[in-house]
């Protein structure tokens, strides 16, 4: 009796109506806006300009799509084009089959046409996206989980995968292949992340290292599946490509490194001077408001000198109008002016005398 596995979706598609969501393609559209997301984020932190990701995935992914399609149809031919199998189905990409070496190849020609358009050099692009692809094609791996695919030989593990009854599959507990290599994306991801800090990798050697990190991983995850593939001296053909394109991809960061060390000072022509101007402005129109609430502070305190001086003339003028016709009062202040002129010669009259004396 299983005591623990990890249970697959009883379906893979939920129609709403008359529109049918599945869940292979929602995984693929999560990851392909993860990856636009975090690569447009490292393009504009190596100084590029904001969007310009965006505008080149849209060459990037229909290539990528019609690449893994055809690699998955090419290497497996006998599911579509054999006796009895319908080659129409080779057209029905929602039930699953992207080869992740065609997505690639061909995402990359499509990535070349675009960056062409802008001006700008693939590698560096391919260097800001690579950790956003590695964690594309995490969330693209639960596509597998949705459609019952892809897993690995039986196991009675915890984490093992159910399987129901189904077309070409036999029930049962397997290695969740699907999730192994969605975790290892995502250690690759981080992998690159790292080393692109550490080391200040360029002209795409961030690229060639997650390439390396990812087919390290799919070998060994590939061999340990059991759908039907293709076999070359005992081994799987997928097997055989992760190994190869492994070496062109450590080959090339090598050489590279070489040729061509350090980093690109300028990933986006134009992108820098932009930068710098809209910086510009930005200090100007926060000088521009300084000047102006000083102006503003100042006009204030002027309006406020000005009722200051007419609140004390408007006082004075109060007082000046107060007893000039009171009889009373002017005769006092003529005794005690009387009285201060009495005073003053008094004083006079003693220091002539100390001074004779």
């Amino acid at each position: 009796m299983d005591l623990a596995y990890i249970p697959s979706p009883s379906t893979g598609v939920i129609n709403l109506g008359p529109i049918p969501l599945r869940g292979y393609a929602f995984c693929i559209i999560i990851g392909v806006f993860v990856a636009v997301w975090f690569g447009n984020k490292r393009w504009v932190a190596r100084g590029g300009r904001s969007g310009t990701v965006a505008d080149i995935a849209v060459w990037a992914v229909p290539f990528g799509l019609v690449g893994g399609r055809l690699y998955h149809v090419i290497t497996d031919y006998q599911l579509y084009f054999s006796e009895g199998e319908n080659w129409v189905d080779a057209f029905k990409i929602w039930q699953g089959g992207l080869g992740i070496w065609g997505a690639v190849a061909l995402g990359a020609v499509g990535a070349w046409i675009g960056c062409r358009r802008r001006g700008i050099p693939l590698p560096a692009w391919a260097d800001a996206l690579a950790p956003g692809l590695a964690l594309a094609q995490a969330c693209g791996r639960w596509g597998n989980w949705f459609n019952q695919e892809l897993y690995g030989k039986a196991t009675d593990l915890p984490w093992a995968l159910k399987i129901s009854e189904g077309p070409n599959r036999v029930a049962g507990t397997y290695h969740p292949t699907f999730l192994y290599e969605s975790l290892w994306c995502i250690g690759a991801a981080l992998l690159v992340i790292w080393a692109d800090r550490r080391f200040k990798l360029g002209h795409g050697r961030v690229f060639a290292l997650y390439v390396a990190a990812y087919c390290a991983g799919r070998a060994w995850i590939e061999y340990m599946r059991v759908d039907e593939a293709h076999h070359i001296l005992g081994l799987r053909l997928n097997v055989w490509t992760a190994l190869i394109v492994f070496v062109l991809a450590v080959a090339y960061f090598v050489i590279s490194a070489k040729l061509r060390p350090g980093r690109e000072e300028i990933v986006e022509p134009g992108a820098a001077e932009e930068a710098a101007e809209a910086a510009e402005a930005a200090k100007t129109g926060d000088a521009e408001g300084v000047e102006s609430a000083e102006a503003d502070a100042d006009s204030e305190s002027a309006e406020d000198s000005k009722d200051d001086v007419a609140a004390k003339e408007d006082v004075a003028a109060k007082t000046d109008a107060g007893p000039k016709n009171d009889t009373d009062s002017k005769s006092d202040t003529d005794s005690k002016s009387a009285e201060a002129a009495v005073t003053t010669l008094e004083k006079n009259d003693t220091a002539e005398a100390a001074k004779n004396g």
